[in-house]
């Protein structure tokens, strides 16, 4: 009797251990990450504006491009600084996004009708230097 209840000791045994390494295999072989690879540009161009609250919504119109990483306006300059992952969007898709809150940049005119909802401060001068 005793040597029954061994034997099956032992095989219950044998069967834990060897599902237990099974387990092991398993989740070695599907625990896998890929990393992505990000290609950042950063340009510098001018954009036409005034004061803090003009900074507020160009940097604001900028950020909200998908991809976009960093985005600095410099009031004086009259310059934005921009970092963005060039697999998500482009220079060009930025231009277009600052216009279409009412201010104008090298390559695109703003929107008048964002330009006429701007506070009287943020009416600049469609004249004014950029980029200086």
């Amino acid at each position: 009797m005793k040597k029954v209840i061994l034997s099956i000791a032992v095989i219950t045994a044998f069967g834990f251990t060897s599902c237990k390494n099974e387990t092991k295999t398993e989740t070695e072989t599907t625990t896998t990450e890929v990393a992505k690879e990000m290609a950042i540009t950063e340009l510098s161009f001018g954009v036409r504006g005034n004061c803090g609250m003009c900074k507020n919504t160009i940097e604001k119109s900028v950020n909200s491009v998908k991809g976009v990483t960093k985005a600095n306006w410099d009031v004086e300059k009259k310059k934005i600084d921009v970092a963005f992952d060039e697999t998500k969007t482009n220079a060009m898709a930025i231009h277009k996004a600052i216009a279409a809150s009412g201010y104008d940049t090298e390559k695109v005119a703003g929107n008048e009708e964002a330009y006429k909802d701007l506070p009287g401060c943020c009416q600049y001068d469609h004249d004014m230097e950029m980029n200086q």
